[in-house]
């Protein structure tokens, strides 16, 4: 098991950064990786509290909007009047 100080030693080796540049590219494909399953995860969860709650399940997509999406999300799911509640009588 590598500390941190001989991964450092390992990369002031290579003169080109070539190690580095690997060492990074791996990093942020494992990255977007794991963030990419988060949001899916996410959408998928928002989707079946939106189809649960009357709605249409996609409205969960508005949650991709940067930013107010999931802000939006959330005031309809609190404010709005659940159309499952409004069949019930």
């Amino acid at each position: 098991m590598y500390d941190a100080l001989s991964v450092l030693a390992l990369l002031r080796l290579d003169d080109d950064g070539a190690a580095a540049a690997g060492l990074l590219a791996g990093f942020a494909c494992v990255y977007i990786v794991i963030v990419l399953a988060v949001t899916a995860f996410f959408i998928f969860c928002l989707w079946r509290i939106f189809t649960k709650a009357g709605y249409s399940g996609a409205m969960a997509l508005i949650a991709l909007v940067p930013g107010l999406g999931p802000l939006i999300c959330l005031c309809i799911l609190a404010f709005g009047n659940w159309p499952v509640l409004q069949h019930r009588g």
